[in-house]
């Protein structure tokens, strides 16, 4: 119950936001609410938060926030939590070059990461801008601080490589895959691959569910003793504003 009370409260609380936000067309927000609540045999729960604010600024130069958070429990013991926060502003030179820069943090015990944080630019080019298909390649460096579950911490340069490509069956139905490599200069081994493949389906105006399978991907976690590959499979209800 007290998975399903929280869940109740954050729809209402992203219900809200039309109106404080519906007449300022500058701004948009795409919240992403999943919950999976058991009982009986197997006590389990699972609940993911996704929230994106964007604002446009002028015709040149957009912002981007976006904050995640996801917690899981079986049988009352804790087996799943992080939380991260990003933002971003991009100024589009043309419709399809632009500039970015980037700045974030993120925490996944489960993970090994205690805390990790990363800034810097990144330049992207838009191939294809519909109608249908939409595709994008970024590239970018960030300077990054990681601490680890095991007391340990490092800063390195990250070379940064993303792609997503987006096929929209109709204005608010779409398939989308994205793809981000990400290098550590201080360790060619230390890699992490991640990936999203996800589609999301109209229910009206305002609501969409989207499923998805993410793969997060660490050639040399910290601790090694971590597996290498963390998955989510989620469908979501998707709130847009």
């Amino acid at each position: 119950m007290r998975a399903v009370t929280v869940f109740i409260i954050l729809i209402a609380v992203f219900s809200s936001i039309p109106a404080v936000y519906g007449e300022e067309k500058k701004w948009e927000d795409e919240a992403e609410l999943s919950l999976v609540d058991t009982g009986g045999n197997t006590e389990m729960m699972s609940l993911s938060v996704n929230n994106v604010l964007r604002y446009t600024f002028d015709e040149n130069l957009k912002g981007a926030w976006e904050l995640s958070a996801l917690y899981g429990e079986s049988d009352g013991v804790r087996n799943a939590e992080s939380y991260s926060t990003e933002a971003r502003l991009d100024y589009l030179f043309t419709d399809q070059l632009y500039a970015a820069g980037i700045a974030g943090w993120l925490k996944d015990e489960f993970a090994g990461l205690e805390a990790k944080y990363y800034i810097g630019p990144a330049v992207g080019y838009r191939l294809f801008t519909g109608p249908k298909h939409f595709l994008l390649g970024e590239v970018g460096l960030n300077y990054v601080t990681e601490k680890y579950i095991d007391n340990t911490d490092e800063q390195f340069i990250e070379g940064r490589a993303f792609g997503k490509y987006e096929y929209a069956f109709s204005k608010k139905n779409k398939f989308s895959q994205s793809l981000e490599f990400l290098y550590n200069s201080d360790d060619s081994e230390a890699y992490k691959v991640n990936s999203e493949t996800a589609l999301t389906s109209a229910l009206s105006d305002y609501l969409s569910l989207k499923a998805s399978y993410e793969i997060k991907y660490a050639n040399k976690p910290i601790p090694q003793t971590l597996d290498d590959t963390d998955t989510v499979l989620s469908i979501a209800l998707v709130v847009n504003f």
